[in-house]
């Protein structure tokens, strides 16, 4: 490969480290311009594969030990005096100082976790971090080589080596942790999502746990010690049954991708299935442990934490409400099984706690401890991630503690075109297309109707919905719906039609028309009307 500009770049590098070999008396402006420099000339220019190329040895920038970057940690951000002030670190042969970074990155202080040392760790569990434009942008904070002596060889060790083998036919959005939804066209095909098709949302390594071993801890309010339960306990409660959809907060984050970029995976409509789930009330477990809302009112939300660890050593959490937790008419359990069948450890081994009508985000798998709290949990996933804003708000100007930043609970609703698909062909049957979807709403609200409309809105069609017996508000599962969609007239084959499907829940809430007056930074709840494109034939 050749570089651009190395040779100018190089220089004011090379000048500016000579100004400042201390490092201890940078400013974070000068700082900031020079590294952008050295950056500049870092730029490759090559067919060869993004990930080989990015962290290559560049002639005539500066030299740093691995000494160096790990005074640089991050760990004394305020007092612009010290190293610790900086935040750098290291990819293969490279130097980067990324504290302008640090505030814009997605997952929030996360980042440094890898501060002051190589990052490669770390991207081996957030395989997400792999792409072209991640590598782009790691190359504008380039400021120097790595010392040669101290180039770390990629750990060959595979965090991911023991994950559960996965079915073919899924799309994969991310390999590292493994994010996956089933095609489409065959979501819609049967009212229980097979174990093996249901969508897959991890965020670490999946945990191989051992049901011998297995406890769940059960603290906090209420309790002097912390309670130990095993697995066999929970297998001698009295068991319950309920059918729920788990739908992820971002499903259809493309169709927010298409009016403006958002942060997060590229999620089709398929983040969302639907699975009977067996095992005891959450109710009922705190019950029999002497515990009420009565006897502790001050008790507003229960944590789950789950035993897949990151590199940083915390797992994933989140919280959902008490009066959710606790109203057994809610149907919150511990689930054991899922269709009937032992849990697969893509969806939680040994235990998964299931909060029917509540996002994705908060049935936390492979639980390892239940907390009775006043307040909602602190994981970052809870406070930091999977809330909602107006379109206005984007990175430059977003506050995750803002008051009216609410984490998401229940969601809004929603539903998709699955059969035929978008670019796709539909057979003419007696002047009518067959199409076929789902759809869903939160909190328990059950489908009464889904629209559709072949001439944008003029024209609306019932279609037939599949549904279990539930409740008009005490609904946890998805809907299925079919239509038989009579042509606008003059229509032949050979045209190409739009096809909108809408839903309206119990409670009388309808999709919104536009994604434009729903988009928000993290791409999460999109639930415009949705419309494909087909040709007939």
């Amino acid at each position: 490969p050749r570089l651009l500009g190395t040779a100018k770049c190089a220089s004011l590098s090379s000048n500016w480290y000579q100004q400042h070999k201390n490092h201890e008396n940078v400013g974070q402006n000068s700082f900031g311009k020079y590294a952008l420099l050295a950056a500049a000339g870092a730029v490759i220019v090559s067919s060869e594969d993004p990930e080989q190329q990015a962290g290559q040895y560049v002639e005539g920038l500066p030299t740093f030990t691995a000494k160096d970057v790990m005074l640089r940690d991050g760990s004394d951000l305020d007092n612009k005096e010290s190293p610790a002030s900086r935040v750098w670190i290291s990819y293969k042969e490279g130097v980067y100082d990324v504290t302008e970074f640090v505030a814009q990155h997605p997952g929030g202080e996360k980042i440094l976790i890898g501060a002051g040392g190589p990052i490669e760790p770390f991207w081996a569990l957030y395989a997400v971090h792999k792409k072209t434009y991640v590598y782009d942008l790691l190359a504008q904070y380039r400021i120097g080589n790595l010392a040669k002596a101290d180039i770390v060889v990629e750990d060959s060790d595979d965090p991911y080596a023991n994950d559960p083998t996965r079915h073919p036919v899924f799309n994969i959005n991310n390999p590292r942790p493994f994010n996956a939804e089933p095609p489409l066209n065959i979501l819609a095909d049967n009212f229980i999502t097979p174990n093996d098709l249901f969508y897959v949302r991890n965020h670490h390594p999946v945990p191989d746990i051992d049901p011998d071993d297995y406890e769940l801890q059960i603290e906090g309010v209420g309790f002097e010690e912390p309670v130990v339960l095993t697995l066999s306990d929970l297998q001698g409660m009295k068991q319950s049954t309920v059918t729920a959809a788990i739908q992820c907060a971002g499903n259809r984050r493309a169709d927010m991708l298409q009016h403006k970029p958002v942060r997060g995976m590229n999620w089709g409509g398929a983040a969302i299935s639907n699975a009977t789930w067996t095992g005891p009330r959450l109710s009922e477990v705190l019950q029999h442990l002497g515990w009420s809302e009565d006897k502790y009112p001050e008790v507003k939300h229960v944590w789950a934490d789950g035993l897949d660890y990151g590199p940083d050593g915390t797992s994933y959490g989140a919280s959902i409400l008490i009066e959710k937790a606790m109203d057994p008419r809610q149907d919150v359990i511990l689930a054991l099984k899922m269709n009937g069948e032992e849990l697969p450890r893509d969806h939680g081994y040994p235990v998964r706690l299931v909060a029917p009508g509540v996002v994705g985000a908060r049935n936390v798998k492979w639980v390892g401890s239940l907390t009775l709290s006043e307040e909602e949990s602190h994981s970052h996933w809870q406070r930091r991630d999977y809330k909602g804003f107006n379109p206005s708000i984007d990175w430059h100007n977003v506050d995750f503690d803002n008051k009216y930043a609410v984490s998401i609970q229940n969601q809004p609703v929603t539903s998709m075109v699955c059969d035929p698909l978008d670019g796709g062909s539909v057979q003419i049957v007696d002047n009518k297309i067959h199409l076929k979807g789902y759809a869903f709403s939160g909190a328990g609200a059950k489908i009464i109707r889904v629209d559709i409309t072949l001439d944008g809105g003029e024209t609306w069609h019932t279609a037939e919905l599949e549904q279990d017996d539930s409740s008009l508000n005490r609904c946890w599962a998805w809907s299925l719906w079919q239509c038989d969609v009579p042509l606008p007239e003059g229509s032949a084959s050979g045209d190409e039609v739009k096809v909108t499907c809408c839903a309206i829940d119990s409670n009388y809430n309808r999709q919104p028309e536009k994604v434009k007056n729903i988009w928000n930074l993290r791409g999460c709840l999109s639930n415009s009307w949705h419309s494909i494109n087909v040709k007939l034939k």
